[in-house]
């Protein structure tokens, strides 16, 4: 009787922790967009005001923003009324202020309109860029052609975007891989290190490219630029460039702690192989922390704590799953009813800290909870639910799969008799006798361990508890290949987020920004057309910009459905570029006012043809951006 309440309550163990884990995935899906490297820095304010008259010239101008940003050679260009560029002195911060860039002014301005286009770094290494302008004494037309300088390059910006892409991609392979290798022990490593070198070697690639790519995306130059000897120079001075070439150490090291590892296995200790392994690891995640934004602003040390966690269990997590893949492929049968059980434990583990260092990270990103509805940033969280609703079900299958092979050893537990005393002296074969082999119970390798017996890598070589059936293998290693693939998407829709500023640093923003609507006097009819069915899916949107002159301007859209009826959709972005002066794009940062969307803080510098860049998204998946002609007078 005592023994069948034990299988039973073996047997809804697994079900428990399903639920734990499912719980957990949803967590950490949600919450977990928020964290490495996905926040910029903002402007706060300028001195002189955007937009202002000054009567007399000033003799600085000085950028406040919402975290601490970095400065480059040629940070600030400022024209004159005559559309000259004026000579200004070297860029530095304000008073020591890290979040300030100031730059010195000619003692002798003329009257009239200076334009001011400025570019830094972010502590989370992602460049931001923007212009405005002032006056002095009055304004002045300004209609003649200026050539701010490079605002982005398409090519750089991408391929320095996959190349970041990939490098997380690897790290988590090798971090995953390795764990694997070291805690889950499966009898064969062999086909393991085929996935280990490659993340090894797409890391360093990676990591190169991103050392040589990182002055002209900083730059927004062209990838050319990155064989300039002096702006290579510069990079390895800056924080990014030296948390690069931190990386390419470690992982220096990382390779010779692995060859050395397969070569001497037998002699190496398995609690040594860990710390070394797990020390590595750590270092390899300060490289992202020390670089990105946990560095900067509130509560650094607990950020960066924080973000080397959330890495280091992202890497078990992901790459463990394609371990157990490749193990579920390649090995045997017989041990992996030890292994499987052991990955379910440790994927809880890192899933549960993923959960706790996402929701930090999340609140420490969003700053409210009115921030997932009500801005870019929280509704691209919300965005991932229909990702979140994939992969639940997918690892909700996958777990029905491991309960069913973790059984055989489960019943083999629940058989086992309470051990017999032995006499003082016996063998300690009696006792492993008693408990069986590789269960993994005191008395097998932990035993050994405890005693400093060094032990394979390749972990025990005889039989499991038990067999498992080639069909329930099967199962377990398609919806584990399903996992995986899902896992890719979620870290890929992730990426996203780094291109969007954080809600709390533009609620910081927008204290300086006036609020209320304006009456429109500029009015453009934008049509669109997602190629949906519904009364949303196409439709047009009126949008109006007041005064459509130079300086601060107000922008109203309101959307109306293929009915035209008034529709609410989840998002309007509306965003301005003038080309022949490579100036922006600007987003007018539009905030949803209940039935319409405006702003009163978009500031034109120039006069000219601007082109003004319309996004409609009617749902998750679904929106269009059309382009249209606006004339901007002086």
């Amino acid at each position: 009787m005592d023994q069948r309440r034990n299988e039973d309550r073996n047997a809804g163990h697994p079900r428990r922790c399903q639920a734990l884990v499912l719980l957990g995935t949803v967590l950490v899906l949600l919450l977990a967009g928020a964290a490495p490297a996905s926040a910029h820095a903002a402007l706060r304010s300028t001195d002189p005001d955007d937009g202002s008259v000054v009567q007399r010239a000033p003799r600085h101008v000085t950028l406040t923003f919402t975290e601490s940003v970095g400065l480059l050679d040629d940070s600030f260009r400022v024209f004159g009324p005559d559309q000259r560029r004026v000579h200004t002195g070297e860029a530095t911060h304000a008073d020591g202020r890290s979040d300030t860039a100031r730059i010195g002014l000619p003692g002798k301005l003329a009257e009239g309109t200076y334009t001011v286009a400025w570019r830094v770094v972010s502590a989370d290494s992602h460049p931001v860029s923007g212009a405005f302008s002032f006056s002095v004494g009055k304004r002045s037309a300004t209609t003649g052609q200026i050539d701010t300088g490079p605002t982005e390059d398409p090519l750089t910006r991408g391929l320095y975007d996959a190349a970041r892409y990939l490098a997380y991609l690897a790290a988590a392979l090798l971090v995953g891989t390795a764990a694997f290798a070291l805690l889950c022990r499966p009898a064969h490593t062999s086909p393991l290190r085929r996935p280990l070198v490659a993340a090894w070697w797409t890391l360093l690639g990676s990591t190169a490219v991103l050392l040589l790519l990182r002055a002209p995306y900083e730059a927004g130059t062209g990838p050319a630029a990155a064989f300039d000897a002096s702006a290579l120079g510069r990079t390895l001075t800056g924080r990014p460039g030296l948390a690069l070439l931190a990386r390419l150490l470690v992982l220096l090291l990382t390779a010779a702690f692995l060859i050395g590892l397969s070569r001497r296995r037998d002699t190496v200790k398995r609690p040594v192989a860990l710390a070394i392994g797990t020390a590595l690891a750590t270092a390899l995640a300060l490289t992202w922390a020390a670089a990105e934004h946990a560095s900067a602003g509130i509560q650094v040390p607990a950020a960066m704590t924080s973000s080397v966690v959330h890495l280091l269990a992202t890497g078990v997590w992901l790459g463990g799953l394609v371990a157990l893949l490749l193990t579920l492929r390649r090995s045997s049968g017989d041990d992996l009813v030890e292994v499987v059980p052991r990955f379910s434990r440790i994927a809880f583990a890192s899933v549960t800290v993923l959960a706790v260092t996402g929701f930090y990270q999340s609140w420490r990103g969003l700053g409210s909870l009115s921030a997932l509805s009500g801005t870019s940033y929280g509704r691209l969280l919300l965005a991932k639910l229909a990702g979140v609703a994939v992969l639940l079900l997918v690892a909700g299958y996958s777990r029905r799969w491991t309960a069913r092979i973790a059984a055989p050893a489960v019943a083999a537990r629940a058989a086992v008799p309470a051990p017999v005393p032995q006499p003082v002296g016996a063998p300690a074969g009696g006792r492993e006798a008693a408990e069986g082999p590789g269960t993994g119970e005191p008395g097998t390798s932990e035993e050994a361990e405890s005693r400093g017996e060094p032990e394979s890598l390749d972990g025990p070589a005889g039989p499991g508890a038990g067999s498992v059936d080639p069909g329930i293998r099967r199962r377990l290693r398609r919806s584990v290949l399903v996992e995986v693939a899902v896992a890719a998407v979620v870290l890929m829709i992730t990426t996203v987020l780094t291109g969007t500023l954080p809600s709390r640093a533009q609620a910081e923003a927008a204290q300086q920004a006036p609020v209320g609507a304006l009456p429109p006097t500029t009015e453009i009819t934008v049509p669109f057309d997602t190629g949906t069915d519904s009364v949303t899916g196409s439709g047009k949107v009126q949008v109006t910009l007041d005064p459509a002159r130079v300086g601060e301007n107000g922008v109203q859209a309101v959307v109306y459905g293929s009915d035209t009826g008034l529709v609410v959709i989840p998002e309007v972005r509306v965003t301005f570029t003038l080309p022949s002066r490579k100036i922006g794009p600007i987003d007018a940062e539009l905030a949803d006012r209940g039935g319409y969307w405006s702003t009163n803080s978009v500031n034109l510098p120039l006069a000219g043809n601007w082109t003004m860049k319309t996004t409609v998204r009617v749902s998750d998946v679904d929106q269009v951006s059309v382009e249209r002609r606006v004339r901007v007078e002086p």
